[in-house]
């Protein structure tokens, strides 16, 4: 073959591979995208269902929250970090948000008073203005904690309007990340 043949068979093959390469690289035209704002879903597993009772006797169930963006925390009336962050979760929960604040409590597990002792504690904290706004949840004996994967205290629970639990999250949560974080969240 002579030499021109040569490059002119080596530049066609360039450009095939080029093609070919470019031609795998491109994201054709997407079919599961949503059809509109309100189909858009969040991503991760639905939350675990509970029905639990607050500190005044009220039953609160994640059914009747639904339609709701929640942020759920878990926290120990002996935990210093949870503590100390009481006053800032009593701000939020008292804020108009586009989602709903409630707390979670573990009586008899973990280390946890009983539930008597805790409701007795818990008002203390109430008459300090510390917790007024806040809503305490009873899951006496973890059993929703070990459905969620609590594995410490305070841990953050990100609850989509869908039901999703989006995010998990150990460790103490600013105000403004706990609101930053819902901005991402349907």
């Amino acid at each position: 073959m002579s030499r021109k043949w040569k490059l002119a068979a080596t530049a066609i093959a360039l450009i095939a591979m080029l093609f070919g390469l470019a031609a795998c690289g491109s994201q054709g035209p997407e079919t599961d995208l949503p059809a509109g704002p309100a189909a858009v879903k969040n991503k991760g597993s639905a939350a675990p269902s509970f029905d639990l009772k607050d500190v005044d006797g009220n039953e609160v169930s994640l059914a009747s929250l639904a339609g709701q963006k929640v942020y759920v925390k878990y926290w120990a009336s002996w935990c210093p970090i949870c503590l100390a962050g009481m006053d800032e979760l009593n701000t939020l929960a008292g804020q108009d948000n586009d989602f709903k604040v409630i707390t979670i409590v573990n009586p008899n597990y973990k280390g946890e008073q009983s539930e008597e002792d805790f409701k007795e504690w818990f008002k203390g904290l109430q008459a300090e203005n510390t917790a007024t706004n806040v809503t305490v949840l009873l899951d006496d004996d973890g059993k929703l904690a070990q459905k969620f994967g609590i594995r410490g205290y305070p841990t953050s629970l990100y609850i989509g309007s869908d039901g999703v639990l989006v995010k998990s999250s150990p460790g103490h949560n600013t105000n403004d990340a706990i609101t930053e974080e819902f901005t991402h969240i349907s």
